[in-house]
């Protein structure tokens, strides 16, 4: 069954069952590109904004209390239930958003008049002149980005990052005093205690979690107000104030109204900044999953000093082989984020003159990185690093068998020395104080007393 709406183009067919507009439809027909749909973080934030709007409308004496009690129950009842099926515009449409603004605008009104037919009233809501009433598309969807980026940071983010710092500060206590060798360019170094080798990943995802809040600061500006160029163009010199207050108090976030609208519709370096705090955190994630998956590589052809929760089994066709999963999984998602961040980047350099028009394509990319960063880590939390542990034989023994211990003898006989015991234990494959015992340079009572691994993990005076 189709039903017949209109637009300043003419009459277009509508499925009976679905709740959007003329506008709408002729999006859909226009660009079958891709199957990348509007996020629905962001026709919720999109939802928000519309609602805040209707009550600075009313309050401003632009619409009727009715027309407002009607756009903020259809808001509500989209909030509230889930009809993403009515919100069906993929990213790849007009680069302001204007198709899926006109798209949140057609249902609100059509839900919204139900609810008029219901309570009786004659009175109707139309989709431009009353749900989109002193905005534009262009200050409305930059400000739905920032309502969606602000809130699926906080409400998703945020807490997988606490959840595995919590998880890393743990397991630094826990593992204080465990000494094992440290490793740089891939070749034996110094000991280091595997406490401390954790505190290195725990304080990357504690100094992103400080930038992360950081970049909210910015994320909570918002453009609403600006209009069609950011002139304010038939809004009220109080409409931002106004809808800003409201979206902060429904949302419990400190949103301010952003002081240069034209800045607010044709840059987005606000993003940008944000989305380059997520690209830290996907190369931070990328070296802490792939320092675990190297050092529990093995069993036995491998470093083998970690070993892994059992969570799968690991090969078609070897049996009994366990791989890092988990890991694999957060260094893929690490990946898509940094590409991410260069279709952002590049995105949003195309700002040309009063309007940004790559703004679908920032927010879902964005969006994106936000959800598989937040999914992702949770996920290689609960199901790797909770359940794994350090193979402390073989920490020991690798410990032992490191030459590199001969960095402690520097101070007591020289570099040169020090490199000659190191070098002809190598050649002649003898332990280190064999050949400085055989070099005369110390005796045994001073070797075991200079080289003592408990002493090289901490400066000492």
């Amino acid at each position: 069954m189709k039903r017949i709406e209109t637009d300043t183009l003419g009459q277009v067919e509508v499925d009976q069952s679905k709740y959007w507009g003329a506008q709408t439809q002729r999006s859909l027909e226009n660009f079958p590109i891709g199957i990348e749909k509007m996020p629905t973080q962001l026709i919720r934030a999109f939802v928000i904004l519309k609602r805040s709007t209707a009550v600075a409308n009313y309050r401003l004496k632009k619409i009727s209390k009715l027309k407002k009690e009607a756009i903020v129950y259809a808001c509500d009842h989209v909030l509230n239930h889930d009809l993403m099926e009515h919100f069906p515009l993929v990213v790849w449409q007009t680069g302001s958003g204007t198709q899926t603004n006109m798209n949140v605008n057609e249902v609100l009104a059509f839900i919204g008049n139900q609810f008029l037919i219901e309570q009786g009233h004659n009175e109707r809501l139309h989709p431009n002149d009353d749900i989109n009433k002193s905005q534009s598309s262009n200050d409305t969807f930059p400000t739905a980005m920032h309502i969606a980026a602000v809130l699926e940071i906080e409400a998703q983010l945020l807490p997988a990052l606490d959840e595995i710092n919590q998880t890393l500060i743990e397991q630094a206590d826990k593992y204080r005093d465990l000494i094992k060798i440290g490793r740089t360019h891939l070749q034996d170094a110094t000991p280091i205690t595997f406490g401390q080798e954790i505190s290195g990943w725990q304080h990357m995802i504690e100094k992103i979690i400080v930038m992360v809040k950081e970049d909210l600061n910015y994320l909570n500006e918002l453009a609403i107000g600006g209009t069609a160029v950011g002139t304010g163009l038939n809004a009220h010199s109080k409409f931002s104030e106004y809808v800003v207050n409201e979206i902060s108090q429904f949302t419990n976030r400190p949103f301010k109204s952003a002081a240069n609208k034209f800045h607010a519709l044709t840059s987005h370096d606000q993003m940008v900044r944000a989305h380059g705090t997520l690209k830290a955190l996907a190369a931070n994630v990328m070296k802490i999953a792939n320092d675990i998956r190297w050092l529990a590589s093995g069993p036995r052809a491998g470093i083998g000093e970690l070993v892994l929760p059992t969570n799968e089994p690991g090969s078609s066709i070897m049996p009994g082989k366990v791989n890092p999963t988990q890991a694999e999984a957060l260094t893929m998602v690490a990946v898509q984020v940094m590409g991410n961040d260069t279709t952002i980047g590049i995105a949003a350099s195309q700002g040309n003159f009063e309007l940004n028009v790559f703004k679908p394509v920032i927010i879902y990319n964005f969006l994106q990185s936000v959800q598989l960063l937040a999914d992702g880590i949770r996920s290689f939390n609960r199901r790797c690093l909770v359940g794994m542990k350090p193979n402390e034989t073989v920490m020991t023994e690798d410990l032992n068998a490191s030459l590199m211990l001969v960095t402690a003898l520097n101070p007591h006989i020289g570099y040169d020395k020090a490199s000659e015991i190191a070098k002809k234990a190598y050649k002649e494959n003898i332990t280190l104080k064999q050949a400085a015992l055989e070099l005369g340079y110390l005796t045994e009572t001073e070797f075991e007393q200079f080289v003592d691994p408990a002493k090289m993990v901490e400066p000492r005076d």
